[in-house]
C-alpha cells in the first residue's frame, strides 16, 4: 500500500500542463509577386482620354507562411529519453508565431481591439478575452498602419462570433467557436472559405506579446496555389515609407 501511495505522489509531482514548444522552421521559399508591366496609350496632340487604369500593389503591412508540419507525440523524461512515441501523418493542432520567444502560454487570450491599454495585471486569466492589454490602435501604431489602411488589423481579422474559427485548445485553455477574432486565408479557390486555414489572434499579457495562431489542418487542403498545405497564416511587418528593416518572429507547435 505504501508502494502504491509513493507512485501516485511522484506521478502527481512531474504533471504539468501540455504547453506549445518550440519549432524548428526550415526556409524551403520565399517570393513576391512581380511587378507588372506597364501600359501605354497614344498621345495626340489636341485630343483628350478618358482612360481607366487598374494596378496591384504589394502589401506593406503583412507576412506570409505557409507549409507543413511534422511531428511526433511522445513520452520522454526530463533529458528527452523517449519511452515511447507515437508518429503524427496527419497533424491536428496550431502553429503559432511572435516576435517573443518567451511567452506564459498558461495566460494566453484572445486580442482585444477594445481593451483599455492599462495593462493591470491579466494573469491567471488564460482562456478569456484581454481586458486592459494591447488594443487595435496600439497594436497598429507598432506597425505604422493608418486607421484608414484597407491592409489593416481590422480590416483583416475581422471575423468574431459562431461560424467563424473552430473550437481549439492552447495550453490547456479552451477557446470556443468563435470566441476571437479571426480571419481565413486564402485556399485554392482564391478566397477565405469556411473551415479552411483558420487564423486566430492571440495576447499574453505577462510578456504583451501579439500572438498569430494558425490551426492546422487534419486532412488534404490544397493552399492558395493549389499545393496541399497543412497551415497558412499572416503575420505583421512594418515595410512603409523608408522602413526596410525585418522583423523576427518565433515559432511553436502545439500537436494533438
Amino acid at each position: 500500500m505504501a508502494f502504491s501511495l509513493l507512485l501516485l505522489v511522484a506521478a502527481l509531482s512531474f504533471a504539468s500542463a501540455i504547453e506549445p514548444t518550440g519549432s524548428s522552421v526550415t526556409e524551403v521559399r520565399s517570393e513576391t509577386a512581380p511587378a507588372d508591366a506597364a501600359g501605354s496609350n497614344t498621345a495626340i496632340a489636341g485630343n483628350i482620354t478618358e482612360v481607366t487604369l487598374s494596378g496591384i500593389q504589394t502589401t506593406q503591412t503583412w507576412q506570409g507562411y505557409f507549409g507543413n508540419v511534422s511531428g511526433t507525440i511522445q513520452l520522454a523524461d526530463a533529458n528527452d529519453n523517449v519511452m515511447y512515441n507515437w508518429s503524427l501523418a496527419n497533424p491536428s493542432g496550431e502553429v503559432y508565431a511572435s516576435t517573443n520567444s518567451s511567452i506564459s502560454w498558461t495566460n494566453i487570450q484572445c486580442f482585444n481591439f477594445t481593451a483599455d491599454g492599462s495593462y493591470t495585471d491579466e494573469s491567471g486569466n488564460g482562456g478569456t478575452t484581454s481586458l486592459y492589454g494591447t488594443n487595435l490602435s496600439t497594436l497598429e501604431s507598432m506597425f505604422n498602419i493608418a486607421s484608414t489602411d484597407v491592409d489593416g488589423v481590422d480590416e483583416t481579422f475581422n471575423l468574431i462570433g459562431a461560424g467563424t474559427h473552430d473550437l481549439f485548445y492552447t495550453a490547456n485553455q479552451q477557446f470556443s467557436e468563435g470566441e476571437c477574432r479571426s480571419t481565413r486565408v486564402f485556399d485554392s479557390t482564391g478566397q477565405g472559405v469556411s473551415n479552411n486555414f483558420e487564423e486566430v489572434l492571440l495576447y499574453e499579457p505577462v510578456s504583451k506579446s501579439i500572438i498569430f495562431a494558425a490551426l492546422l489542418e487534419s486532412g488534404a487542403v490544397a493552399g492558395f496555389d493549389g499545393n496541399d498545405y497543412d497551415f497558412e497564416m499572416l503575420v505583421l511587418e512594418d515595410g512603409h515609407g523608408t522602413d526596410t528593416a525585418v522583423t523576427t518572429y518565433y515559432f511553436f507547435v502545439e500537436l494533438e
